[in-house]
């Protein structure tokens, strides 16, 4: 399907948004009817370079300007954002709300009979210590509504004005543009699932819950810019107070961005106002979106889940502060990464470089700099309030009071989310060398031989249900030379007079380790099968000596999973079912053998 095709059903799809208006929704379509380009790159035509070609360049200085189709973002699917009084409003609602008012309340008037305790004199009667509590009272209320002011006027976004966010994008697309040469690659019908359900959240005032996985500052950027492009309402977007800069701070708050602290727990007013913020912003219907990792993954492959944005989105769906929301997992894959050798020297023991975001994106040299593409993909969307049933018929009666039945369910949304978040992640050509370049024995490998490799690595994470990215018809050994272009400072490159072709290495295996490890959640369970064979096989002996019983088996993989549990994402459906999938695969592959009796061998 053609680009233009693609933006009339987006248009057809939003025109029957407009026609259908609060009626029945069954009617838009979920999905493209041609799927023969199902894969899209958003900047194919976005010119890059003004020196490249100035009349493109300037044209779309233009239509920016002009604010024409999406560049205006007029028209999108999702609850009102970006008028005025928009940032007070939301405000208002914060601070009048009554757990706020209550803990308010509640600190002045522990501060103030700890002030009289202080001055109290012995001949102080108990109706002027009364008098005495509530004058300090009112005093100290008065100010913690002060702080509590100034809590919300730092942290609340401050979307008051579509210019901001319209000249966000036109700066952004010109970074992105530059900085990813070769495209931000999006798979279709994904989105056009995502609009329908935002379609229906709007309708009922719900929120979409963006949780997409976390490799780097360009994260926030790459999905706000999606969703202004595509017409949908920006998310309101948690972030580290560290990137609450100066100027640049104030144009990501008026995008959407809004910076928390890290840690809540001896501030009572604070971590209340940001709850009642949390809470405010998803019963008003606003998109949201938070990491469930947390922080970056400094090693490639996902870290194990952060839960407290989550509790607070748990919590208030439990109390039935808003009807429903819905969670969309989604991966960000990258040719390249901006900070991976800052990351390298950070797992090396060197103290942690101060980082700003807008340094990354606007640096000279980077932006000289070609790091090839961007893959997003979408989860499932799925209804909270769904899964919160589900989880409750599957495991019985819960009382949801008590915090230890409610850590259950918390842990099961982070690895759920988490999980749903590698079944759609796309395998970058950057990790295909990286996986190849690493688990050689030799010195180096000729390009023949490396691309006949990443072949058979791309059917084998084919054959395991992965996803590779799309190559547009490209060859292998195009896709091999593009990626070690990319990789230059990572992937050295030998010519020798006499060979017939060049021989590869890793320069960098630590740092290249990073891209390896974008690969590692899909052999995760034939890993540990086989490390669990091997105790046996290192022992030595005769060859029924190096077998073992399923039993065995079992045992030594459900020592080796809670050992890993804190730094793996394993499959649903418990140790026991994934090792017999595990099994039943390595054997169909020739990797192991499973005998009449009972036993395993590799």
């Amino acid at each position: 399907m053609s680009n233009t095709k693609t933006e009339e059903k987006l248009r057809e799809l939003m025109e029957e948004y407009h026609k259908v208006g609060s009626s029945n929704l069954s009617n838009v379509p979920l999905s493209f009817d041609d799927h023969e380009h199902e894969h899209r790159n958003l900047t194919e035509k976005e010119p890059r370079r003004m020196r490249e070609d100035p009349v493109a360049f300037m044209l779309n200085i233009g239509l920016h300007y002009q604010g024409t189709g999406w560049r205006g973002y007029q028209h999108y699917i999702g609850n009102k954002i970006f008028y005025p009084g928009f940032s007070d409003r939301i405000k208002s609602l914060i601070l009048n709300s009554q757990k706020v008012e209550e803990v308010i309340t509640e600190l002045a008037d522990r501060q103030a009979k700890k002030l009289i305790a202080v001055q109290k004199k012995k001949n102080m009667s108990d109706e002027e210590r009364i008098k005495r509590i509530e004058k300090q009272r009112k005093r100290l209320k008065k100010e913690l509504e002060v702080v509590a002011k100034g809590i919300t006027d730092k942290c609340v976004s401050t979307m008051d004005d579509i210019r901001a966010v319209r000249f966000f994008a036109f700066a952004l697309n010109n970074v992105l543009v530059r900085l990813y040469h070769q495209g931000i690659h999006i798979k279709e019908s994904q989105w056009v699932e995502l609009k329908r359900v935002a379609l229906m959240a709007q309708q009922k005032k719900q929120s979409l819950i963006l949780v997409p996985s976390h490799k780097s500052h360009i994260d926030y950027l790459v999905v706000s810019y999606i969703f202004f492009r595509l017409g949908l309402q920006i998310p309101h977007i948690v972030a580290g107070e560290n990137l609450d800069l100066p100027i640049v701070g104030r144009l990501l708050k008026s995008c959407g961005a809004f910076f928390i602290k890290r840690e809540w727990g001896g501030n009572p007013l604070y971590k209340t106002i940001m709850e009642e913020y949390i809470t405010t912003l998803l019963s008003e219907g606003m998109n949201f979106e938070c990491f469930v990792e947390g922080t970056r993954s400094r090693l490639g492959k996902l870290l194990t889940p952060k839960l407290g944005i989550i509790k607070i989105i748990l919590d208030a769906i439990i109390d039935d502060r808003f009807s429903d929301c819905h969670l969309v997992p989604m991966s960000l894959g990258y040719d390249k990464i901006i900070e991976t050798s800052s990351y390298a020297n950070e797992l090396l023991g060197n103290p942690k470089e101060k980082e700003s975001l807008w340094g990354l994106v606007t640096n000279t040299r980077v932006l000289q700099l070609k790091w090839g593409r961007v893959d997003v993909r979408l989860g499932k969307p799925f209804s909270l309030r769904n899964w919160l049933e589900d989880q409750i018929k599957l495991r019985g009666p819960m009382d949801l009071t008590q915090m230890s039945q409610k850590s259950v369910l918390l842990k099961s949304l982070g690895y759920r989310v988490l999980s749903d978040i590698n079944s759609v992640a796309v395998v970058m050509p950057s990790a295909l060398l990286g996986t190849v370049l690493l688990t050689l024995r030799g010195r180096g490998v000729g390009r023949s031989e490396l691309i006949r490799r990443v072949d058979w690595l791309i059917k084998v994470i084919n054959a395991k249900g992965g996803q590779v990215a799309e190559f547009h018809g490209m060859s292998t050994g195009i896709v091999v030379d593009r990626t070690v272009q990319i990789h230059k400072d990572l992937i050295g490159e030998q010519k020798v007079k006499d060979l017939l072709e060049p021989t590869f290495y890793g320069i960098n295996p630590f740092e290249l380790s990073y891209y390896r490890n974008q690969v590692i959640h899909m052999f995760v369970e034939e890993a540990i099968v086989c490390v669990a064979l091997y105790t046996v096989v290192k022992l030595g002996g005769s060859k029924v000596d190096q077998r073992m019983r399923y039993t065995d088996l079992l045992d030594e993989i459900s020592f080796l999973s809670s050992l890993l549990k804190l730094d793996m994402i394993y499959k649903p459906g418990g140790v026991e079912n994934n090792m017999r999938r595990t099994v039943r695969w390595l054997a169909d592959n020739h990797v192991i053998e499973v005998s009449e009796d009972g036993y395993l061998e590799i």
